[in-house]
């Protein structure tokens, strides 16, 4: 049995998500877990000063704890001192996830014997696409 993680700010809650969680979930097998950690509201702003959240933390957590995928929900602030935090087996990333952090998240799990897998994005879906349609 495996726990499969997945990290991000899932605000715009959208299909591209769904099928995030839901080959993360696979991954995991037949009788695995998918924890997703959710990055803290200070923290989105941290990394991204442009960012206007629509959904604050707890209630981007309730939205995501009624997927039927989703075992367990966490919170987290900056992904290379989070990971350790959390109990895992496989770290499964968006092919998007590539700041100086993830590359820290992804050795340290590298070297702590912890499965990486990126998972490439959706086609033609995006929170900043969707984000981009709603000024129009």
């Amino acid at each position: 049995m495996k726990t499969v993680l997945t990290v991000g700010v899932f605000d715009l809650l959208h299909y591209g998500h769904f099928e995030l969680f839901r080959r993360a979930k696979e991954l995991a097998g037949e009788d695995g877990k998918l924890t997703v950690a959710i990055q803290e509201d200070e923290y989105v702003t941290k990394y991204k000063p442009e960012a206007k959240l629509v959904y604050d933390w707890q209630t981007r957590k309730k939205m995501i704890t009624a997927l039927r995928y989703v075992d367990k929900v966490v919170p987290y602030t900056d992904i290379d001192k989070s990971i350790k935090q959390i109990d895992f087996d496989v770290f499964a990333i968006g092919g998007d996830q590539l700041h100086a952090g993830f590359q820290r998240a992804v050795d340290w799990c590298n070297e702590n014997g912890k499965e990486v897998v990126r998972i490439s994005r959706t086609k033609n879906i995006s929170s900043s696409m969707l984000r981009g349609k709603q000024t129009k």
